[in-house]
């Protein structure tokens, strides 16, 4: 099994055992880079797929919770090199598929083929570039696909239909649905035509659909569930970890 199937295979067990797949998001080395595995195992415990941020000085997707987090982890020395050196001494303790999100600034400095060479040795199994538009994104795709990793694509409630057919098309895992036209983060309510979008984003995708944005609560996880295969939990979860709270309770009162 290539490491992006394997991200399909762990929403699928999900939604095959009766509930919606969940993708916990954790800045990397945040809130202390000595805490970074166990921390992560604790997450994956409790998750489908997890998703691992890379930090970076200018997260322009992110809300001010995750803005905390990535300035906080670069502040204490954490880098893209570092994180793989964590995940590599880890030695596959970690059964959850990993997915990294990262802006593209740092993963171009790595260099695209070394990039996924490293991330398949440390159980990555995909990437999500949210600053990488899809027309530009050929190289680091097949320097991925080359390792059998997965660049999963996102889409939003204003992405065109043709748009949405190729980007749905070209992901590899799953595809990230955006919730909301705006950033990660604050306590806005899900949007009233939620399901309309994520049915009509289902129905074009042949992989899973998974939504992120917005979702902070047990509720959030069953709305999109009715129409998504997985929910992504990200700004709540590190509001979790910033308060020095074990977050495994709160992941297993998602779900």
């Amino acid at each position: 099994m290539q490491p992006h199937e394997r991200i399909v295979a762990a929403i699928g067990a999900a939604n095959d055992a009766g509930r919606t797949a969940l993708i916990p998001f954790i800045t990397a080395g945040y809130p202390e880079p000595a805490d970074f595995i166990s921390t992560l195992k604790a997450v994956a415990a409790k998750g489908d797929v997890v998703e691992l941020g890379i930090p970076f000085s200018d997260p322009m997707a992110d809300g001010m919770t995750i803005q905390r987090s990535s300035f906080a982890a670069l502040q204490k020395g954490v880098s893209l090199g570092w994180i793989f050196d964590q995940l590599d001494r880890a030695g596959g303790e970690i059964d959850a598929p990993l997915v990294m999100m990262s802006y593209l600034n740092p993963l171009l400095a790595f260099g695209y083929e070394a990039l996924a060479e490293r991330a398949r040795n440390a159980g990555v199994c995909g990437f999500i570039v949210p600053d990488l538009p899809f027309e530009e994104s050929a190289e680091i795709r097949t320097a991925l696909e080359a390792q059998g990793l997965g660049l999963i694509q996102l889409v939003t409630p204003a992405t065109p239909d043709a748009r949405l057919k190729t980007l749905c098309d070209a992901s590899r895992g799953f595809v990230y649905a955006v919730t909301i036209t705006g950033i990660t983060g604050g306590d806005a309510a899900l949007p009233a035509d939620l399901a309309d979008y994520l049915d009509k984003v289902s129905a074009v995708s042949a992989l899973p659909v998974c939504a992120g944005f917005g979702i902070r609560a047990a509720r959030d996880v069953a709305n999109v569930g009715r129409h998504a295969a997985g929910a992504i939990v990200g700004s709540a979860l590190v509001e979790v970890l910033e308060r020095g709270d074990d977050p495994q309770p709160f992941l297993a009162a998602l779900v």
